[in-house]
């Protein structure tokens, strides 16, 4: 077995044991077509639900005021980081998992500090997170479109603003206890994710159809 497809076994192992417990998935997201990859596409959306649920946790417990719980979530997000990191180095090289890796901490750097901003009713500075996350979504899509031919950066920018807007409006549908809301963006997340991690799974398998079977 090539060293690529080892690796996405472990990582879709590591991705559903950090993902399934809190994950729910929506009963009416319509069947899809049968990825060109679908060990890879299954270990993608594992990890990319993983970053949400975690990130939802975080979100939860600053709301709750349970410290220790908004710890573990963090702590959570960035293993997930980490994992979502190396299933890139794994294609691209290490150099790339690593930039990859740098990339996700600016993004969940912006997600923490939004998550806190919005539990003070900051708002300077919920506008400067939310301009920290526009500018990190802007250079992942450039990262990646870098990387690869197949994923334009207008599409992918696009994808991950889409992404920004449903931890925005879910941060603060957590923060004002509208739990019926965020139960809707809950599910339209997951949903999202699907689009994002399958965009990333298909574009991969493309470009290295040897690797990614």
């Amino acid at each position: 077995m090539k060293t690529s497809t080892c690796l996405f076994a472990l990582v879709l192992a590591a991705g559903f044991a950090a993902a399934a417990p809190a994950m729910t998935m929506p009963s009416s997201t319509p069947a899809a077509a049968v990825p060109a990859a679908p060990k890879l596409d299954a270990a993608m959306r594992a990890l990319w639900h993983g970053h949400i649920v975690h990130t939802r946790d975080y979100a939860l417990a600053v709301h709750a005021h349970d410290t220790a719980r908004a710890k573990a979530a963090a702590d959570a997000v960035v293993a997930n980081a980490k994992q979502i990191a190396d299933a890139v180095g794994g294609f691209y090289g290490k150099p790339a998992g690593e930039q990859m890796l740098t990339l996700l901490a600016g993004h969940w750097g912006g997600v923490k500090a939004l998550t806190d901003a919005r539990a003070a009713g900051d708002q300077a500075a919920q506008q400067k997170a939310m301009a920290t996350l526009d500018s990190n979504a802007h250079a992942i899509a450039a990262f990646l479109a870098g990387a690869n031919p197949n994923l334009p950066e207008n599409a992918v920018q696009g994808l991950l603003a889409a992404h920004v807007a449903h931890h925005a409006t879910q941060i603060q549908q957590i923060m004002s206890g509208d739990s019926k809301g965020e139960q809707s963006t809950w599910q339209a997340m997951q949903a999202h994710m699907d689009t994002v991690a399958d965009a990333l799974a298909s574009a991969i398998a493309k470009q290295f159809p040897a690797k990614a079977g």
